[in-house]
């Protein structure tokens, strides 16, 4: 990277000695560029045809004059142009290495792309600048042969002299260069001065309209204070006038506020005490009227209850007897009065005394000896039993399979069946469709299967069979507790696996 800036640098010092402008940043350096004109990738010198022979009429006068300072930008960027055109001209092997590979653009890119390197083989290479120089020879003709002469035609530009007479090298053509340079700065500074002098022109023409303008302002700002002075001291007196009308309407409306707040407090006190006395009433109205639809309501259910309780015993009652008489084989007897003497009859079987019997608490007869009892109500905590039989199966399977075996057993057995499942962590209510002859209740949110378990074993009246079937201790126990028969729930697997 260093070596690449110090030949920039370099190639930058000879640009600006030949009066080219630098090459732009970015623009790739063309090859061969580095090397000076002539010389091969060797160093040695280039065979070149155009070479031999004598120099050019006024080349070694040419080879002595020189420029004291860089071409100036107009001459440069003319003489790039007319080197671009004349580029076209010539064969690859009459131009210098660095501007091959400009010779396919059109003279507008070679202007652009290759201006430093066509000022910079113009300024080393005479054999190419004789070459152009030809070519400018042919089209412009007058002005080469003017300037051959060492008269350059007055009217033509000087821009276009400075040109020619680098390009074309006569007898002191650094002087028509300078001099074309002097003459396009004095045509700029009297264009920037006879520019500047009509800005002048305008910028007075301005001001004085400005200054008019700001006059005629005054003098209607001045009457506009005028007026306004006037109305202002009408306003004031108007103003003063209006504060005494408003300092008496503020004390007649002080006045009146004090009555207002006076009358507000007293209707707020009374509206408050009438208020209290409203809610105080009605209070006591809803107390009533509750205490009222407690008492109908607890006259209703407690009616219906006891009665359905009182029926349901009694079918117990009977069906006991029934079947007591069945198995006794008991000839039909008249009632005597010993018969009303309150005793335990032999041979009358509860949920405990089924116990008593030699059965194991898992052998599957052990329920059938339960169910066979008279009106038995079987309560199965529903997800106790399937998760402890099938827990890999999602929760509807379980359901299923589970009612089905429940429905063969209610066919067997002939009991009443309730199922139990837990639905207080429910998302949605479950769409089901229970089996004939089985009960299927889910708990209600914020309720677990055991509680509704619990609830449904204190409905029952005292006497009735029940069995509950949950492996959970404390269902168990609190189900015992209140008269029921508990098992296992493998025993009622057990059973199910049986049919």
């Amino acid at each position: 990277m260093v070596e690449r800036m110090g030949g920039d640098r370099e190639q930058s010092a000879s640009a600006a000695r030949a009066g080219a402008a630098p090459a732009p940043p970015g623009e790739d350096t063309p090859q061969g560029e580095g090397r000076t004109p002539g010389e091969n990738r060797t160093g040695r010198p280039e065979e070149d045809p155009a070479r031999e022979g004598a120099p050019a009429p006024g080349e070694e006068q040419s080879r002595e004059e020189g420029l004291d300072r860089p071409l100036p930008e107009k001459v440069r960027h003319r003489v790039v142009v007319f080197t671009g055109e004349a580029l076209g001209g010539l064969t690859m092997a009459e131009l210098p290495a660095p501007l091959r590979q400009y010779a396919r653009f059109t003279p507008q890119r070679r202007a652009k792309f290759g201006g430093n390197a066509m000022a910079a083989a113009l300024e080393s290479d005479a054999v190419f600048r004789q070459r152009i120089a030809a070519r400018l020879r042919d089209r412009l003709p007058e002005l080469s042969a003017a300037l051959d002469d060492g008269t350059p035609p007055p009217a033509a530009d000087p821009v276009d002299v400075a040109a020619a007479a680098y390009v074309l090298r006569p007898a002191g053509w650094a002087k028509l260069v300078a001099a074309a340079g002097e003459e396009a700065q004095r045509a700029q500074a009297e264009r920037a001065g006879e520019e500047a002098q009509r800005e002048l022109s305008r910028l007075r023409e301005e001001l004085a309209q400005a200054k008019g303008a700001a006059r005629d302002e005054a003098e209607r700002g001045r009457r506009e204070l005028d007026a306004l002075r006037k109305e202002f001291d009408s306003a004031q007196r108007k103003l003063r006038s209006a504060q005494a009308d408003v300092r008496r309407g503020e004390a007649a409306v002080r006045k009146l506020q004090g009555e207002l707040e006076a009358a507000r407090g007293a209707a707020s006190a009374e509206k408050a005490a009438s208020d209290s006395e409203a809610r105080r009433l009605k209070s006591r109205l809803a107390e009533a009227e509750s205490a009222l639809e407690t008492t109908r309501r607890a006259a209703r259910e407690g009616r219906s209850v006891e009665d359905m309780r009182v029926k349901l015993l009694l079918d117990t009652v009977l069906d006991a007897a029934q079947g007591l008489r069945r198995e006794l084989a008991l000839p039909p007897s008249e009632s005597r009065p010993a018969d009303t003497v309150e005793a335990v009859e032999p041979g009358r079987m509860s949920p405990k005394d089924v116990a008593a019997r030699a059965l194991s608490e898992t052998d599957p007869a052990l329920l059938d000896q339960l169910l066979a009892l008279p009106q038995a109500h079987l309560v199965v905590d529903g997800y106790n039993v399937t998760k402890t039989g099938y827990p890999a199966l999602p929760l509807e399977k379980q359901r299923l399979r589970l009612l089905g075996g429940l429905a063969v057993l209610v066919a067997q057995s002939g009991a009443e069946v309730t199922c139990v499942f837990d639905g207080a962590e429910l998302a949605a209510p479950v769409l089901l469709a229970p089996p004939r002859g089985v009960r299927v209740l889910f708990s209600k949110p914020k309720q677990t299967a055991d509680e509704l378990i619990r609830r449904l074993v204190r409905a029952e009246p005292p006497g009735r069979p029940v069995v509950v079937v949950s492996s959970d201790r404390e269902v168990a126990d609190g189900c015992a507790a209140a008269g029921a028969r508990p098992v296992a729930s493998t025993l009622l697997l057990k059973r199910l696996a049986r049919t």
